[in-house]
């Protein structure tokens, strides 16, 4: 036995999948929970939560944890993001058994003290702030709340500061009690161990944790968008910016892997996930057009998976001496000719090789491909992951052309512009 998927009594899903090229081991439990699951006056709460489980168990006190796993070699994180809170370790594969034991601790006896919650709401509010001063942030918190105006999307994950001064110690348990539950909950291990015994070791420690109330739905969908929307921030610097979003498919339809090789065309190819690589987009279409051209200094492209229909987003850091109404000009010329001028075969080839060469780059190591199981089973299943080189593959030049002209128009699109007082 090498990979299995399995689920425990008290509906606890496992993947488990033996990695021998190394004698390390990592684990993760993923929550199904993020900002994804908020709504206006609880803003953030997934985030800070998150933070929390760092705070203490009465068996393991605050710090201790990290203590633990340093004290083995081992690395220790985690993250929240719009549909999941996770955290990981990645160990000698002999000493994995503190990271689950770590784990089931804090899933049911996290203490979330009054004063630990209040010195963590100035740690968060700080972070929003810290934030506040990138004028990158404040342009896409702008055009996110307006390309979502029903989906919780629409929201980043750090929430609003007015949301962060008054959220309660209670609020933050409550949220705690309601999805850090073995029915919302998934728990992978990737690395050099024998699968059976890993699977006897979860059973152990995570089978009589009680398997929690039901989990509340999210039903929003966001609906259609009906032509253009335009955002501008005014703020403080000498950089303009540009960030456009376009409503995009979901990973389960085929046009997601067919928008992933235009984005590549477009703007380079990124690993998608967290641990992406760093391969150059100077060869790049909008590269060429715009940092080429001397009009901006970076040009980038985001598709991520999610669960619900996102956005693939645009984002351009503009060059001083020029507008962003100069490069939306040329960005417009650019998105158009990929709608009317079929990409060459060699252009396809090439952008389907670079980023199935930064996918492998994000799943080489076993935390990449422990990370790769479990967003995967996040937001699809396990499969999608297994199967994702197959379905870049099957992308033809028709594919390119036909996601261009459907999802890069003009009524499917949020545009942001970020003057900087100079310009204002």
């Amino acid at each position: 036995m090498s990979f299995v998927k399995m689920r425990l009594s008290n509906q606890l899903t496992v993947l488990v999948n033996e990695a021998h090229a190394a004698p390390v081991a990592s684990f993760w439990v993923w929550y199904r929970v993020g900002s994804r699951n908020e709504h206006l006056g609880i803003t953030g709460i997934s985030h800070w939560v998150e933070h929390m489980l760092f705070k203490g168990t009465p068996t393991f006190p605050k710090g201790e944890a990290e203590k633990a796993i340093a004290r083995e070699g081992g690395v220790f994180n985690g993250m929240t993001f719009y549909d999941f809170t996770t955290y990981f370790a990645t160990l000698p594969a002999d000493r994995i058994g503190l990271s689950l034991r770590i784990e089931a601790d804090r899933m049911v006896n996290s203490l979330f003290d009054p004063v630990e919650v209040a010195a963590e709401r100035t740690v968060v509010i700080s972070e929003r702030q810290g934030s506040e001063n990138d004028p990158e942030f404040l342009l896409n918190e702008e055009l996110m709340a307006a390309a979502f105006r029903v989906h919780p999307y629409g929201t980043d994950t750090i929430g609003y500061l007015c949301d962060l001064k008054v959220m309660t110690r209670d609020q933050l348990y409550t949220h705690y009690r309601t999805y850090y539950t073995p029915n919302n909950a998934l728990a992978v291990a990737v690395g050099d161990f024998d699968a059976d015994e890993m699977l006897r070791l979860i059973e152990e420690y995570f089978g009589d944790i009680p398997e929690g109330p039901q989990v509340p739905s999210m039903t929003a969908v966001e609906p259609p968008q009906r032509g253009e929307r335009r955002v501008t921030v005014e703020g403080e610097g000498n950089v303009a910016y540009l960030q456009m979003a376009f409503r995009a498919p979901t990973v389960h339809e085929p046009d997601f892997f067919a928008l992933t090789v235009l984005d590549a065309i477009l703007t380079g190819a990124s690993g998608l996930a967290f641990f992406g690589g760093g391969t150059t987009n100077k060869s790049s279409r909008l590269y060429k057009a715009l940092v080429g051209g001397e009009l901006a200094t970076q040009v980038s492209g985001s598709l991520l998976p999610t669960v619900d229909p996102f956005v693939y987003g645009l984002s351009v850091v503009v060059r001083t001496g020029h507008t962003s109404a100069e490069l939306e000009e040329v960005l417009d010329v650019e998105l158009a000719r990929m709608a009317v001028e079929p990409i060459s075969s060699r252009e396809l080839a090439k952008a389907i090789q670079q980023t199935k060469a930064q996918f492998v780059y994000s799943s080489e190591s076993v935390t990449g491909q422990a990370l790769w199981l479990g967003f995967s089973e996040v937001f699809a299943d396990y499969n999608w992951f297994e199967d994702y080189i197959a379905n870049l593959s099957a992308v033809t030049v028709e594919d390119v052309q036909r996601v261009a002209r459907t999802y890069l128009k003009r009524s499917n699109r949020t545009v942001g512009w970020y003057v900087p007082e100079r310009c204002a």
